[in-house]
């Protein structure tokens, strides 16, 4: 039985190009009551939003520029909206973004997260096929994550 699925997300570019490069995402939508990002995100997506995204500004400029010396404008962005608003998860993928979240006391998520959720609740049957797809596009992975990521799904 799928659980209950948490409210909101803020997301990067980088999980909205892989999950749209390998058609997966409506996911986001299915697994998120509401799913945010920001218009420096929307703009490194590059292409027509999806109906169920919602644009919102971040209000605290200082901190979003005193985070994009840190991580690229993007990332900077989805972190400090975070800060301002209550969210379940930001899904960023850098490592170095992921960190700097983390030691903001936010909740992190990476792209796999996404997959191996939707994998929990039933929307998507076998991950690895999935996985296979991702190692076809730019999206930089490591074969650890992705075998810890199957190990996860006990595929």
């Amino acid at each position: 039985m799928p659980s209950v699925k948490p409210t909101l997300v803020i997301t990067d570019a980088s999980c909205l190009i892989v999950l749209d490069n390998i058609n997966y995402l409506d996911l986001l939508p299915q697994l998120f009551n509401i799913v945010i990002t920001t218009h420096e995100i929307a703009n490194e997506y590059g292409k027509p939003l999806p109906v169920w995204l919602k644009l919102v500004a971040v209000k605290d400029h200082q901190l979003q520029q005193d985070l994009a010396a840190i991580v690229d404008a993007g990332e900077a962005s989805a972190i400090a909206l975070a800060r301002e608003i209550e969210t379940d998860y930001i899904v960023i993928d850098d490592l170095q973004a992921r960190k700097l979240a983390i030691k903001l006391g936010l909740t992190v998520i990476g792209t796999l997260g996404i997959l191996l959720k939707a994998k929990q609740m039933g929307l998507i049957t076998l991950l690895r096929p999935v996985l296979e797809q991702i190692k076809r596009t730019d999206f930089r992975v490591t074969a650890t994550l992705i075998e810890a990521v199957l190990r996860d799904s006990d595929e």
